[in-house]
């Protein structure tokens, strides 16, 4: 059986150099609170306020910092602060929402002209991994979660890189849709 452990993604932000400067200061380092699954990835003890034209959401920064600014949402986030967040693949933000990230602790502010996405459910896979389960980078798939409301999610992008650690993300409104609670395996069907 193919199958994957399924992760929920909450709200968070990736940060370059520059705008960690301008929220943090000159200098200034993100703190590791916790590792994450995905090898190198880490939650940062700092948070930051996501700003819309209908509200505000705190969220946390993953690290390390990366070559563009990006807000990941889930749809119900988005609609509540009144931000646009097309569903994308992470680092696909052209064209992509705005908004205006704030640092409670400075009051330090960053506009995000874009970078503000629902993340494309997906799942990270090495390349051994990827051949054991028959499927290829950006290859789309569907994933059955069983649960008390057992789900079958489509749309599901492969990505590949042996970088990765096997797991599938989802947000959390697609993680309450399904009850994906605690330790959930996902079973790919191609």
């Amino acid at each position: 059986m193919k199958e994957v452990l399924v992760e929920t993604s909450a709200r968070h932000i990736h940060l370059t150099d520059e705008a960690v400067e301008a929220l943090f200061g000159k200098g200034y380092k993100l703190t590791c609170k916790k590792e994450l699954s995905q090898p190198g990835q880490f939650a940062c003890a700092e948070k930051l306020n996501v700003v819309g034209p209908k509200g505000t959401l705190k969220a946390s920064i993953l690290g390390p910092t990366r070559n563009s600014n990006q807000v990941e949402l889930s749809l119900t986030d988005a609609r509540t602060i009144g931000v646009v967040a097309p569903i994308r693949e992470s680092g696909d933000i052209a064209g992509s929402g705005a908004c205006k990230l704030v640092n409670p602790e400075n009051g330090a502010e960053y506009i995000l002209n874009e970078g503000v996405i629902a993340a494309k459910r997906h799942i990270h896979l090495t390349p051994e991994a990827a051949a054991e389960f028959g499927v290829q980078d950006k290859q789309i798939v569907s994933v059955e979660i069983k649960s008390e409301r057992t789900t079958v999610f489509g749309d599901v992008v492969i990505r590949v890189s042996d970088k990765f650690a096997p797991a599938m993300h989802i947000d959390t409104d697609e993680s309450n849709a399904s009850c994906a609670f605690g330790t959930v395996m996902g079973k790919i069907i191609v």
